[in-house]
């Protein structure tokens, strides 16, 4: 009761005196840790260790496997686009083989060999840009020239040199044109 009787004491003289005093008499109250406590927290520790370095292992393997399958996906990016070219690269191929006299069917294997070409280009996301007779549009046109002309509606696309192609909805190549323009 004495060591009881002191603690108040300080406590009520000096805060933080009283303080160190409850610890002390706290530590002084908690018994040592036993060699039977120590191996089994040894062994928790060690447990522990295994599972992060197990988790590290796991984690890089995840990063490698990302990475091959990363570069495999850049090498194969465009097989099936290349794949869907096939049978336009075999209709070519035949038409070089086509016979001189027979022009009128080269021609008509030629359009058909263009519409698979356009069928491929397509499924895989061009569109083509052909704003003949359609107002002039900066951000998928581009002016060569301006003609004075009555029968068409000033700004409007008068003529089409090259067709301009989206990919995606995003200019690939802009369409060249002539635009139309009021007469003096």
């Amino acid at each position: 009761m004495h060591n009881d009787e002191h603690r108040e004491d300080a406590a009520s003289k000096d805060p933080a005196q009283a303080g160190q005093a409850a610890e002390h008499h706290e530590e002084a109250l908690t018994p040592e840790p036993t060699q039977e406590e120590f191996d089994r927290l040894r062994i928790a520790l060690a447990t522990v260790r295994e599972d992060q370095l197990r988790e590290r292992a796991e984690l890089e393997n995840q990063r490698k496997r990302m990475a091959r399958e990363l570069e495999q996906a850049r090498r194969f990016a465009n097989e099936r686009l290349l794949g869907a070219l096939l049978p336009v690269f075999d209709s070519l191929e035949a038409g070089l083989s086509a016979q001189a006299q027979d022009v009128e069917k080269l021609r008509e294997g030629m359009r058909l060999t263009l519409r698979q070409l356009g069928k491929v280009a397509e499924d895989n996301g061009l569109t083509v840009v052909d704003p003949l007779g359609e107002a002039f549009n900066p951000d998928q046109h581009q002016a060569m020239s301006a003609v004075p002309t009555s029968e068409h509606a000033p700004d409007s696309v008068v003529q089409v040199y090259q067709k301009g192609y989206l990919l995606n909805e995003r200019l690939l190549r802009p369409a060249l044109v002539v635009v139309a323009k009021a007469e003096d």
